[in-house]
């Protein structure tokens, strides 16, 4: 393992992004996302996919250079064509223009077609968090898992993020995928050459697997069952067929360099001022963490958290101590530094 900032990191991929052809804001945008994953503790969507990015820019599969449009804008509601362009660039204007509508109307909501991955949804649900607002956010993704019973990839994880603002805390944060486990930790235990647990994924024919190798050939596992599958699917209702983009198996991501992603995205934000003041709302939330961080432990437990803390602790100590990249990964940066023509990491 090697150990960097994250100042560094992010000067490393914004200068990779730039030589790829992405504009400047654009880029550290980017890399900004990338890197506060890896600050949170989600490696598995950090810098190691630095170039999981940059290839589909070379490729033109994603647009390096993003032009959006509003192809619908009905108030409260609209439609955003991301036009191929960055997920994160097409999801940074979307949930700021969801939470600018929330100030007029109370609620907006802004439905996007022709996006790409965005990294993690918590991002951009802290956005609405930070402005006062309850943000939501959904995504569709490549397929992942089955069908609840089949064996065969028809679905994607499809992940999801609420974000509310909590006073004195840290924002209450939920940000999953509906599978068992993201896909990216499958690539990241590969990279480890560590073994996975038996209930993340499923082989090709449909056994159990340790080998996060053929987890990745094979199938994700759905978390809770018949109950993450239903919820995918449905996440997958409000991103990809209500804005007109692709589902199901017409989405592609960020591990195929060379095709179109096709991703859709909901990003919602209600404007908690409209409903009730904000500070009371600020302060019963603070009553509830306290209540949740009170309830008495069950055995071997040291401290009960809320949703988001841990992440939001694990940003404050890897400012402090730095980012620790596997070997492998920085093998994979570095020799793509050295092609494209920027300073290395190491």
């Amino acid at each position: 393992m090697a150990i960097f900032t994250a100042d560094r990191l992010t000067v490393f991929a914004t200068a990779a992004y730039v030589r790829l052809g992405v504009p400047g804001a654009d880029a550290a945008l980017l890399a900004d996302t990338l890197v506060h994953a890896d600050l949170a503790g989600h490696q598995s969507h950090g810098i190691m996919r630095t170039f999981w990015y940059g290839d589909r820019f070379e490729t033109g599969a994603t647009k390096a250079v993003t032009k959006m449009s509003f192809i619908l804008d009905a108030g409260g509601i609209a439609v955003l064509d991301g036009e191929d362009g960055i997920g994160q660039v097409v999801t940074e204007r979307a949930m700021q223009s969801a939470v600018a509508r929330a100030r007029q109307h109370g609620i907006g909501a802004v439905s996007v077609r022709n996006s790409g991955h965005f990294g993690t949804a918590m991002y951009f649900t802290r956005m609405a968090a930070a402005a006062g607002c309850i943000g939501f956010l959904s995504t569709n993704a490549s397929p992942a898992m089955a069908p609840w019973g089949g064996r065969e990839k028809r679905v994607g994880n499809n992940p999801w993020s609420i974000a509310a603002p909590a006073g004195r805390f840290s924002p209450m944060v939920l940000d999953i995928a509906n599978t068992a486990v993201a896909r990216g930790k499958l690539y990241l235990a590969r990279q480890r050459r560590e073994a996975i647990p038996e209930a993340w994924a499923i082989d090709a024919d449909g056994n159990a697997t340790l080998d996060p190798a053929l987890g990745i050939a094979g199938n994700i596992l759905p978390m809770a069952g018949h109950k993450g599958y239903a919820i995918s699917v449905m996440m997958d209702v409000l991103s990809g067929v209500l804005s007109g983009s692709g589902f199901g198996e017409m989405v592609t991501g960020p591990y195929q360099a060379d095709k179109r992603s096709g991703v859709g995205h909901l990003a919602m934000a209600i404007d908690i001022g409209k409903c009730r003041p904000l500070a009371e709302f600020e302060a019963d939330m603070e009553t509830m963490i306290g209540r949740l961080k009170s309830a008495p432990k069950s055995p071997g437990v040291a401290e009960i958290f809320y949703p988001g803390e841990i992440e939001a602790r694990n940003v404050e100590r890897y400012r402090r101590e730095g980012i620790k990249i596997p070997e492998d990964t920085l093998a994979d940066l570095n020799a793509n530094a050295k092609r494209i023509g920027i300073e290395p990491l190491a």
